[in-house]
């Protein structure tokens, strides 16, 4: 059940990043209400995982997903450049999480 919360905290990081990209440095209520809200639920589950896992495990996978999520939400819908080494890097970014996942031994 840790895994699963830990993964929701990570999509929620990629939906708050997004909507505090929209709310353009928290101007418009409404995607800054979305961020607030997303960055809660984010930690809370974060939290929660964070009592049977690791802390170098949740917090390296959550942030990857936040990272990796981020990259991909940019460039699906915000236009941002998609180069090689961008998508070397969040290959990398993955891997590193793959790795992270089987050391961890939960």
């Amino acid at each position: 059940m840790a895994w699963i919360m830990l993964i929701v905290a990570g999509l929620f990081e990629v939906v708050w990043s997004y909507s505090m990209k929209l709310s353009n440095g928290f101007t418009h209520l409404a995607a800054s209400a979305v961020t607030i809200v997303m960055m809660m639920a984010s930690f809370g589950l974060l939290s929660l995982a964070m009592r049977t896992l690791p802390l170098g495990t949740a917090y390296t996978i959550w942030t990857g997903i936040g990272a990796v999520g981020a990259f991909v939400v940019g460039v699906v819908f915000l236009g941002e450049q998609l180069s090689l080494m961008r998508v070397c890097a969040a290959v990398l970014i993955v891997g590193g999480l793959v790795l992270m996942k089987l050391a961890s031994g939960h």
